[in-house]
């Protein structure tokens, strides 16, 4: 089959699994802390809205070239659209050849989720049983999902604006995960005496302070993918272990840029998740009492390297795609 495959979402989400995901995304954190992997971001903001394009390379089965760009909207479920919107292009990093232009909608969703399953296992207390969710639009149901794959989560608390998206989060998951699931009031009220915690948010003011989380547990801060968004007020961060994705993203678009911002933190000191995976650093002090450990997840490219490529093996060993010829 020659050519670059075009690959729709429906193409993706029979391709790619959230098990599939989140083992490409923990190998992906390794090779990136091993210092094996390059990323780099763009944004550019738009009334109502932006864009941001991340990419990067790996090298896996083959040596891969990824470029993703997405439309982050956060008013337009309202219109009638999907809050986040874009494409992926996958190519040979080695001599360049296009493989694979992809819908990134499903690869985005997926990855954050997988991600943060990623950094619950090497960071939440092994016996972590309670999940407190802020935010129940498409990323919380991922998050949920991802969590129950790797902590033995039995209870969550889960709150939204939209109480109604909250509810029905809560009926579906319950049953589909086999947890007891309660709606909560407020976003403090979700994340009281919680084993884990995730924000998964597009709030612009921090919705967690100090006090609204019990010492010991362990944060995902996973909306704050640019310069305007926080969820995390700076003196909770300030108090907690923090851990980031890619540091240099973290400290000019995630919550930590808004804690260094406020002057209450600097860059010293601060490890990336994949030191800790690849073995080259150690996790935060053992999380059972003390301070809260804190994940800033600002989104690294490489999580989208690697889905993309298990989603284009997939499909190459499927036949699955519409082979195009972009230089015809």
């Amino acid at each position: 089959m020659g050519g670059a495959l075009l690959l729709t979402r429906s193409d993706v989400a029979a391709l790619l699994d959230l098990d599939t995901c989140i083992s490409a995304v923990e190998a992906a954190f390794r090779l990136h802390g091993a210092g094996e992997a390059h990323t780099g971001v763009l944004g550019v903001h738009v009334p109502g809205g932006g864009f941001h394009t991340k990419a990067g390379t790996l090298h896996l089965a083959r040596h891969y070239f990824a470029v993703k760009t997405n439309a982050n909207f956060p008013d337009n479920p309202s219109r009638g659209l999907p809050t986040i919107q874009g494409v992926l292009f996958l190519a040979d990093a080695d001599v360049g050849t296009p493989l694979a232009i992809m819908d990134s909608m499903e690869i985005t969703t997926l990855r954050t989720g997988a991600a943060t399953a990623v950094a619950a296992k090497y960071l939440a207390r092994e016996d972590a049983r309670s999940v407190g969710l802020i935010g129940c639009g498409n990323q919380g149901w991922v998050q949920l999902r991802a969590l129950c794959r790797v902590r033995p989560i039995n209870a969550a608390h889960v709150y939204d604006r939209d109480h109604g998206r909250a509810t029905e989060l809560a009926r579906v998951l319950a049953s589909e995960l086999g947890l007891t699931i309660e709606v909560a009031t407020s976003p403090a009220a979700a994340a009281r005496n919680r084993d884990i915690v995730v924000t998964c948010t597009s709030a612009r003011q921090p919705i967690l302070d100090v006090g609204d989380v019990a010492p010991g547990t362990f944060v995902a801060a996973v909306g704050a993918d640019n310069p305007e968004k926080q969820e995390i007020a700076p003196a909770l961060l300030a108090a907690s272990r923090v851990v980031v994705d890619v540091l240099d993203q973290a400290a000019t678009m995630g919550d930590l840029h808004h804690a260094i911002a406020a002057g209450v933190m600097t860059t010293g000191g601060i490890i990336e998740l994949g030191q800790i995976v690849a073995g080259l650093a150690s996790p935060p002090t053992p999380p059972a009492t003390g301070r809260v450990t804190v994940f800033d997840s600002t989104g690294m490219a490489l999580q989208d390297v690697a889905a993309a490529a298990a989603v284009y093996e997939r499909a190459q060993a499927s036949g699955r795609g519409t082979p195009v010829q972009l230089a015809g």
